[in-house]
């Protein structure tokens, strides 16, 4: 009996040993590998960022200037002349920046001279099959792929492609990234629209208030609407001063609002967004367009921000000191922006909204989107903005 004991405990010993060094063995290999996903993820794709990545050190929300800034100009020895059906637009239906060359695009009549692609809402990993890069970002539409969740395996589903999405039919893409690598992108941010030019296969420009001025005034010879001057001379300055403040603290003061990760550079973004919602407000009662009686490039940079302001900014980014359901003036400024000729056939309110309540995860964890109360309803009823003087378009 004591024999067997002394065979038992020597066996159970062993065992013990045994799962101590396998134990051990894990545990180098775990830290091994935790230390080689450190190094694979600083070195895979050092560049590669998102709006969200963009933070001051007190919690303020930087946005970086676009890096790709050339121009389609008439000049006799431009590299990128006009031309027609030599450019295309890659845009998102949710992105305000995107739609701002959307709606130019169909205002001047540009439709069938500048093609365009529009992207999938909802944000998705740009390299899925590279576990250490956890880019997301703009994809492609593709019909074969199954429906998938957020980025964090949550949410949805959500289909993988849409009617009007579609995939990249120039260089094969599967996101935006990959445009930006095949003509080597060195910035890492991986954003629209793009004006790209499918004859040296290369990005013009992502600067998207510059990529309007171009639609506005460089493809008049092909333009179904030549006459129309979204920026005529004698506003410029008008335009560049209301732009000044405008952008700041309204287009981006809403995502300066949202993405704030301290509470002081929230109460700094949300004061200066209310103020400028009171001036435009202010300023839009006394004319009809932000300049004055002409529709400009301007009001198109403020529409789209307003357009979004209620669906989706009061809530997601917390800007609910005013609504613009809630100020006749506005209201009635962007029904009438709305309802201009090919303005509504750019906006789709449910990407939009499928966007930004579905491709943040650290703001919405489940991807739910709220219901809302159908702003863009409003914008079909009849508007009051024929009592100021007569706009030249």
């Amino acid at each position: 009996m004591i024999i067997k004991l002394r065979r038992l405990c020597m066996v159970l010993l062993t065992v013990r040993t045994f799962i101590a060094r396998q134990i051990g063995a894990f545990t180098i290999r775990r830290n091994s590998m935790t230390m080689q996903k450190v190094t694979t993820m600083e070195s895979t794709s050092p560049l590669a960022r998102t709006a969200l990545d963009e933070m001051g050190e007190d919690g303020s929300f930087k946005r970086r200037d676009a890096s790709w800034r050339n121009w389609v100009s008439r000049a006799d020895d431009a590299k990128f002349p006009p031309e027609k059906d030599r450019y295309h637009l890659y845009v998102a239906n949710a992105c305000p920046w995107a739609h701002r060359t959307m709606i130019t695009r169909a205002i001047k009549g540009l439709q069938d001279v500048i093609s365009m692609t529009i992207v999938m809402p909802v944000w998705q990993h740009t390299k899925p099959g590279d576990p250490s890069d956890n880019h997301t970002g703009w994809t492609f539409a593709d019909p074969e792929s199954k429906p998938f969740a957020n980025s964090i395996g949550l949410g949805g589903p959500f289909p993988s492609s849409y009617p009007g999405n579609t995939p990249d039919p120039h260089l094969h893409a599967k996101n935006i990234r990959e445009i930006y690598e095949k003509v080597g992108d060195k910035d890492g941010k991986y954003t629209v629209p793009i004006l790209f030019d499918k004859k040296l296969k290369t990005i013009v420009s992502n600067e998207s208030s510059e990529i309007i001025q171009m639609l506005n005034s460089e493809f008049n010879d092909f333009s179904s609407f030549p006459e129309v001057d979204l920026g005529p001379a004698q506003l410029k300055k008008s335009m560049d001063d209301v732009d000044s403040w405008i952008y700041p603290s309204i287009n981006n003061g809403v995502y300066r609002c949202g993405f704030a990760k301290s509470q002081q550079a929230y109460n700094k973004a949300i004061e200066e967004l209310t103020a400028a919602f009171d001036r435009v407000e202010e300023i839009l009662s006394k004319q009809r367009f932000i300049t004055g009686d002409n529709f400009t490039l301007s009001d198109i940079r403020l529409f789209v921000t307003l357009l979004r302001f209620d669906e989706v900014y009061v809530v997601y980014f917390k800007t609910n000191t005013r609504a613009v359901a809630n100020s006749a003036v506005l209201l009635n400024y962007c029904r009438e922006i709305y309802q201009m000729n090919g303005v509504a056939s750019t906006v789709n309110m449910a990407q939009i909204k499928e966007h930004y309540y579905c491709s943040h995860p650290d703001l919405n964890k489940f991807s739910i989107i709220p219901k809302g109360t159908d702003f863009e309803s409003l914008l079909k009823e009849p508007h009051d903005r024929n009592r100021f003087l007569q706009s030249q378009v």
